[in-house]
């Protein structure tokens, strides 16, 4: 029962707050400045309710400014380094320079509605994406949904569970896609070559006849990597399997995805790939080839070198690799070490991040009528349900899948009139990085 006492013309309420103090005794929470007894004790029973119901808020933490909780949660999270360094992005750009200054426990369903509807507005407008603007509102959501179950900062969440018939309906923007033609990826290989050499000629290729993730291309070492690869694998029993799978009769070249490459606080990490999706690639025939001929011209720790031999991590590649691949650029004459011709531009690839190759490697998985157990464990996914729990990738699927990709570059490679190839590699100036 709550306890009412005057001080002054005021009075006062206690209850207690559900906790007890370290020395056992119970912790009590007050109320003051009320004129009316009957008001004070109605306010008091309504917090032993909200403490019975177990919908109490501490009054610690309902003072709680948002700014401080954006943080304190951000802390507390276990992610993957680039999940933290996106939420970490998007709390100091969208939500505490709106929200900081405010209570936790005081935003309403009605501001957020607000608020929801302007960032969308951004969206429509073309200030930003549609896909930032839901991971906006997704992190939003995470902290409000965090701030009533984990941490009792509100009681409910101002942000309403997703109903996806609720409201007007919108399409998604989608950027507008062409399938991924042999044509239009041996012009890109061909401009790789020219701005980055024999690595770069292997690199295009190699993204989209095995749909590795740019930051899995990064952090390929040798030693995960065809003709190495499975004798080099440092984990013994993976290795021994590996050899027998791979490298017994019929053999399969393939490679290991153990890792990508990413900065986690400003330091080059190997880290897991993305949803914990290392997995075993094979190689068409012809891109164990040019890997050969690749791991013969440099001793590098890295599958793919920078231009001047270090990891690519390093190296600026959206802006001094991939655009003149994609976008052209002008001959070079200045500097006889890199002396370049003029490089044509790839027009249905301006503006195209190369992640778009990775897409393209579906496509054709699908196009040749692979499983899809098959097609989403190469992809890196992991199949939900009863399909992904009964499924396996088979040595049989694998084969199949190296065989319909050297059918599709014997296909082009075999054309009347022949391709340009380049010659064997030779090694490239190195900056002892």
């Amino acid at each position: 029962m709550p306890h009412i006492e005057w001080r002054g013309s005021k009075c006062r309420v206690k209850w207690w707050a559900g906790e007890y103090l370290p020395n056992g005794r119970k912790k009590y929470e007050t109320q003051g400045g009320f004129e009316d007894e009957q008001v004070a004790l109605n306010f008091g029973l309504d917090r032993e309710h909200d403490v019975r119901h177990g919908t109490f808020v501490r009054s610690d933490k309902a003072v709680v400014l948002m700014r401080e909780y954006c943080w304190a949660w951000h802390e507390a999270q276990e992610l993957r380094p680039a999940s933290l360094k996106s939420y970490k992005s998007i709390i100091n750009s969208q939500i505490i320079p709106y929200w900081g200054n405010r209570r936790v426990s005081e935003i309403d369903a009605f501001e957020y509605d607000a608020w929801r509807k302007a960032v969308k507005g951004r969206a429509q407008r073309g200030e930003i994406s549609d896909t930032y603007a839901e991971d906006i509102i997704g992190v939003f959501r995470l902290l409000m949904a965090d701030a009533v179950t984990r941490y009792q900062y509100r009681t409910t969440s101002p942000v309403p569970p997703k109903q996806p018939h609720r409201g007007k309906y919108r399409k998604k923007k989608r950027a507008k896609k062409r399938p991924l033609e042999m044509g239009t990826l041996y012009q890109l290989a061909t401009n790789a070559y020219m701005v980055w050499g024999f690595t770069g000629w292997v690199y295009i290729w190699h993204a989209a006849f095995t749909g590795m993730r740019p930051a899995e291309m990064y952090g390929l070492e040798r030693i995960f990597t065809y003709p190495s690869w499975p004798a080099s694998d440092p984990d013994r029993d993976r290795c021994r399997d590996s050899v027998e799978r791979y490298a017994g009769v019929g053999p399969m070249p393939a490679v290991r995805v153990e890792h990508q490459y990413q900065w986690v606080g400003g330091e080059k990490t190997l880290v897991e790939p993305k949803y914990e999706s290392s997995r075993t690639l094979v190689l068409p025939p012809f891109l164990a080839q040019m890997h050969q001929e690749l791991a013969a011209s440099h001793d590098s720790r890295w599958t793919f070198r920078s231009i001047l031999g270090g990891d690519l991590l390093g190296a600026r590649f959206d802006r001094d690799y991939w655009a003149p691949i994609r976008g052209g650029a002008e001959e070079r004459t200045l500097r006889k070490d890199f002396l370049r011709p003029a490089i044509p531009a790839v027009e249905v690839m301006e503006g195209k991040p190369i992640y778009l190759l990775r897409h393209g490697h579906k496509e054709w998985l699908d196009e040749d009528g692979h499983s899809r157990i098959a097609t989403e464990s190469r992809m890196g996914h992991e199949v939900a349900g009863v399909e992904g729990l009964y499924g396996n990738v088979t040595p049989k699927m694998e084969l199949r899948i190296m065989e319909t990709l050297q059918v599709r570059w014997d296909e082009f490679v075999g054309r009347p009139g022949g391709l340009w190839l380049p010659p064997s590699p030779k090694p490239l100036p190195v900056d002892g990085s």
